[in-house]
């Protein structure tokens, strides 16, 4: 089976373009708190700092220990799944960002205005995460009811089990 280059349908499509940004805002957004100071440029600072002060954002003003953690993982996990496979990448997105929405809605000190400032955010890769999660299910389970079926003969005139139990 040949591997295209070129995505198939718009959901690829979608994806393609997802990953992509994706991975220039996990390089240089996510994972800046992770570089050390000595290499990190200035303006992803000063992008950092906006952001803090626009979304009013405790995640990334006063992270929490779980969030250091989930930011971590993106470093070590999200980053090269980004890359290469989709429905876990899928279920860990939804996972974390379910997460972070729950928690910022405990918030008091956050207005209810800059808190539909963050779900508007934060809601995007939710929504994506779990399309992709059911997309990504349903393609593979389509490919192994395919492959089950080629491999029964089209279920027609499989050979019965052996009873395993018989004596010979």
């Amino acid at each position: 089976m040949a591997i295209s280059s070129l995505p198939h349908n718009s959901s690829d499509f979608l994806y393609l373009l997802f990953f992509a940004i994706h991975i220039l805002v996990l390089l240089a957004f996510d994972l800046v708190p992770l570089y050390p100071d000595a290499v990190t440029p200035q303006a992803l600072t000063d992008l950092q700092n906006y952001y803090i002060e626009t979304y009013q954002d405790r995640f990334f003003a006063d992270p929490p220990l779980w969030f250091r953690g989930f930011t971590l993982g993106e470093g070590l996990y999200q980053l090269p799944l980004s890359i290469w496979a989709l429905l876990i990448y899928s279920v860990v997105i939804t996972v974390t960002t379910t997460t972070c929405l729950l928690e910022m809605y405990s918030w008091d000190d956050v207005s209810q205005y800059h808190k539909k400032k963050l779900l508007g955010l934060y809601g995007p890769y939710l929504a994506l995460a779990v399309f992709m999660g059911i997309d990504m299910h349903a393609r593979i389970s389509t490919r192994l009811a395919a492959r089950e079926k080629a491999a029964s003969g089209d279920g027609g005139g499989a050979a019965a089990p052996k009873n395993i139990n018989k004596v010979d």
